[in-house]
This record gives structure tokens, sequence and C-alpha cells, in this order.
């Protein structure tokens, strides 16, 4: 890679300013994230979300949802206001993402903003560069505003939601084979090694864009509004992502038998054959959210360059990943075990492996500018016979201020998803979550009660709706 920049000592400094002037002006509200990282904005929301206040937190987003990182506190917006129950305004902050997302789809050409941003990247930090977010975010977008219209009484919607989402898992999943086809040339022995760490980390996930959550989610819609076949579909690709949930394996039995299906003798011979509700029953089904992704960290390599000191940050995660625990409901006859069907911290994980060979290449490109730039002020300042390289050192400064390993992601995800079903006898109950607070819930014959349960760590929100 060769970049070579051919000016004299003064121009090199000035230019450097302007950049860095013009780069804040363009990135707006993303300044914030330029210096100063993004898992410690969001600190505060998530803690303010652990205790039972009822505050529109997702009100503090709205002065930044203009900016070049617009797309992500929109997100984030959205996921707090779903939490605390706002489901309307939730709605409203997705749209504003899903608009987010196809601007970015639209554009045929580079726009000015984004040509400064990407060349102000060189000199400053990838935080410069206007967050897209990767596939598994938008995908989620998608689910979630699912859930929103769904728990707001608009099915129909709902579906176009569910449509979607499942477009978009095979749209990103072409994205990715694409790009890694452009990157694959440029591995090397550090890419491999870093690779290497967050497969380890991420454990037997190996897609960020498969994600049997939503597929279980998108499913399940089709079912509650009448369309088992599409149901059917839909959880046999989420079995295929997460073969060993035994609630998932129930529902594809139940709808091979009911649909008369060529799987049905295959799928009760591996999981017995399908529970059915007696008349005067109806269903339960639980979906169960518990902590928050993990933020992103990030590690930093001195080294030289022609003489002068350079640093690279990169974003990754911590090897180790905490076990979540086990929901256990009791309240409605035997204690019922929930089972993951999706850990996000994975997908997380993974979308950050697939985007790294990309990342190095630009951290590479970055280094190399810096590094000419230092060494064309020095050399300047050599010619002048100057005693102190005041130019040089200033901008090492530079590059050690700006520096700054990309954080960036959607921090009010959840951690991972859970899922349970369970047929019971009409009435009204009192459930629990792992002993926690009592909450009541109505049951109907030949409905399903849909519990949302989203567990924050220290405080545990449900919503529920009879279909």
């Amino acid at each position: 890679m060769l970049i070579s920049l051919n000016l004299d000592a003064k121009k090199i400094i000035t230019r450097s300013v302007i950049t860095a002037i013009l780069s804040l002006g363009i990135s707006g509200c993303a300044l914030n994230s330029i210096l100063i990282n993004y898992p410690s904005q969001i600190s505060p929301i998530k803690a303010q979300l652990n205790n039972p206040k009822s505050e529109p937190l997702y009100r503090q987003f709205d002065s930044k949802i203009a900016g070049a990182d617009g797309l992500l506190y929109a997100q984030e917006a959205g996921r707090v206001a779903q939490i605390l129950g706002d489901f309307q305004t939730s709605n409203q902050y997705y749209a504003q993402a899903v608009s987010a997302y196809q601007k970015f789809d639209d554009k045929a050409l580079i726009s000015a903003s984004d040509l400064g941003a990407n060349a102000s990247s060189l000199l400053i930090n990838d935080n410069v560069i206007p967050y897209r977010g990767p596939g598994y975010e938008r995908i989620l977008v998608h689910q979630y505003q699912a859930l929103n219209y769904l728990l707001s009484g608009d099915s129909q919607s709902a579906l176009v939601e569910v449509r979607r989402s499942n477009e978009l898992q095979a749209m990103e999943q072409a994205r990715y084979e694409k790009s890694m086809q452009s990157v694959q040339s440029m591995a090397n022995g550090a890419i491999d090694a870093e690779m290497d760490k967050l497969s380890a980390a991420a454990g037997s996930t190996t897609s960020s864009f498969l994600n049997a959550y939503s597929y279980y989610t998108t499913g399940l819609i089709y079912e509650l509004l009448g369309q088992p076949n599409d149901a059917f579909i839909d959880y046999r690709k989420a079995a295929q992502i997460t073969p060993s949930n035994p609630y998932l394996q129930q529902d594809l039995v139940r709808l091979a038998k009911r649909l008369s299906m060529p799987q049905y003798e295959e799928f009760k011979k591996r999981w017995g054959d399908a529970k059915l509700p007696s008349k005067t029953e109806g269903q339960v089904v639980v979906l169960l959210e518990r902590g928050f992704v993990p933020e992103k960290q990030s590690f930093t390599v001195p080294f030289r360059i022609q003489g002068n000191w350079q640093t690279a940050s990169l974003a990754t995660y911590l090897p180790t990943r905490a076990s979540v625990p086990t929901g256990q409901i009791t309240g409605l006859g035997p204690q019922i075990k929930a089972s993951p069907i999706a850990n996000i911290d994975a997908l997380a994980i993974t979308a950050l492996k697939e985007e790294l060979p990309a990342a190095l290449v630009r951290q590479a490109a970055r280094v190399y500018a810096k590094a000419e730039m230092a060494q064309s002020v020095r050399s300047d300042t050599k010619r002048q016979h100057d005693q102190f390289d005041a130019g040089a050192l200033a901008i090492q400064l530079f590059n050690i201020v700006t520096e700054q390993a990309d954080r960036r992601s959607w921090l009010t995800l959840p951690k991972q998803a859970q899922i349970a079903r369970q047929y019971v006898a009409a009435g009204r109950y009192g459930i629990t979550l792992d002993q926690g607070a009592r909450q009541t819930i109505d049951v109907q014959q030949g409905k399903t009660t849909l519990i949302w349960i989203i567990d924050t760590g220290n405080y545990t929100r449900f919503y529920s709706i009879i279909i």
C-alpha cells in the first residue's frame, strides 16, 4: 500500500488540523464517539434501566439522532422505549433507524460527506465513519418492530416486518459472502490470530446474520396470525441454527402433524409425538431476554515507523463469556424451565470477526499515512536546522489522542434470548421468574398468551397479550 504526502511541514500541520475540524463538523453528534468511547456514553442509560422508574430515558438520544451516528442512537432509543413498555414511541425510533439503513442502500455514488468522513478516518479514527451497523442489528430492528406492532394490536404491520426480517437474513448473507471475497487476499498472521480469539469467544456461533431468535419470533408471529405453513418454514430454519431447543423441536413435530408434512414421522421418532391442548386449555408462550450484550474493548499496540512512535487501536471482545442463568418460571403448574434460543452476545462477537479484515486494512492505511506525515514534518524541520522538532512532536501527540478503537455497537440488546411453551387450563395465574415478583396473567381456552419478559440484570419487566 503506497501513500505519499508531498507537502511541507507547515502545510501538513495545517491540513491535519483542517481535516480534523472538518471531520468533526461532518460527524455532528458523532463527536462524542470520536474522542469519548461509545460504551461510556450508554452505560448510565443501562444503569437506569435496572430500576423500576419509567421516566422516558430514550429522550436523551433525541438530540443525537441527527448526527452521523444517528442510526445507532435511533436503535438505542427504540430499544430503551421498548424495554420501558412504550411500544408506540419505540416504533417511531425504529422507523428512523430503518430509514437510515435504506439511505445507505440507496446511495449509488459516494456522497461528499461520506468521502470526507472516510478520508478523515485516515488521520483520526474509524469513529469518524458514519455508523451503518452490522447485519444482525438490522435484522433485529425489524424483529423488534414486529413485536412492537404485535403487542400494540396491529397484526398486519407485524407481518410486514416479519417478511422484511426474513428477506434481510438472506440479503446480509449475500453481502457478507461478497465482502469476504474482497478481503481474503488481505489476510495475514495478525488477522488470523485475532479472528481465532474471537471464534473461541463466540463458541459454536459461526454467522452473525443467521439468528435463531429472529427466525423463531417470525415463525411464532406467522403461527399466531394463522399462517402455519410459513411458521413451519421459519421454525425449521431456527432449528437448523439451534437444534437442541426442546420447545422448538416440539413446535416442528406439532406443525408437521397438523399440516400432514412428510417430515412428521421423522420428527416424531427423534423428539417424541406432539403435545396438543385440550378444548379447555390455552397456550402460554414465553420470550425471555436476559442481560445486555457485552461492550467492545480495545487494545493498543505501540511501534516505530521511520523513527517515529505510532499507535494502533483495535476493537475486540474479552475472551471469556459469563454464563446466563436459565429462566425458571413458576405459577403455571409444574415449574417451566426456559431454553436458550440464541446468544446475542455471540452474534455481536461474530460480527466483529467478520468485519475485522476490513478494519485492519483501514488501520494499516491510517498508520502508514500518519507515519508519512510525521516523517515529512521531521525532514522539513531538519532542513531548517531546528533544534526542537516541534512539528513532528505535535503530530505524534495528535496521533496518540485521536487513535481510538471503534467500539460502537447496539448496547441495549439482550445478552441471550430464551423461550418456553406450556398448555394450561383457562384462568388467571400469578407467575414468577426465578422466585422474583409475582405477575398476573390471563389464559383463555383456544388462545395464546404471549409473555415477553425483559430481564436487564437487576430488574425484570413483564409484557403480555392474548392472541
